[in-house]
């Protein structure tokens, strides 16, 4: 919901709602840091939020198309498209996500929570990663 969305000059965060997997229907918080990076997001969802606000602003929904319409799946992936190949899908920003937090030193088992993925399924990206495979082999920083 828009009213979940929270803004600073370094980071903005919102909440995704309970869904299947979310076994006490908590929802998600999503936070999002400011980078020095080219392809920083802050700019892109203050912007987006501006506008949200500007043409919606009495809608409670927090991701809206132009016309107002709530995004579906089928339109993420036709999105998502445009910027990356076709056998990039959800999944693949998921175990991207992975990857990026071992990567940055995070515990295997804290990824494994933080994605709230049963062991079957985090053993699958382990096989398909192999950054993820190498820090639960060496742990965080043990290998030289």
């Amino acid at each position: 919901m828009r009213s979940s969305v929270s803004i600073n000059p370094k980071s903005f965060q919102f909440v995704l709602p309970g869904h299947k997997a979310d076994r006490f229907f908590e929802g998600n918080t999503i936070l999002i840091q400011s980078t020095d990076l080219d392809n920083d997001p802050w700019a892109p969802f203050t912007t987006y939020i501006g506008l949200r606000n500007r043409f919606f602003p009495f809608r409670a929904e927090l991701w809206l198309k132009h016309n107002g319409t709530i995004p579906t799946r089928s339109w993420f992936l036709h999105q998502l498209h445009a910027y990356f190949p076709n056998d990039v899908g959800g999944q693949s920003l998921c175990a991207g996500g992975a990857t990026a937090l071992a990567e940055a030193g995070v515990p295997s088992y804290m990824i494994q929570a933080i994605g709230r993925w049963s062991l079957a399924t985090f053993q699958i990206y382990i096989r398909q990663h192999p950054v993820l495979l190498a820090d639960i082999l060496c742990g965080s920083n043990s290998c030289s």
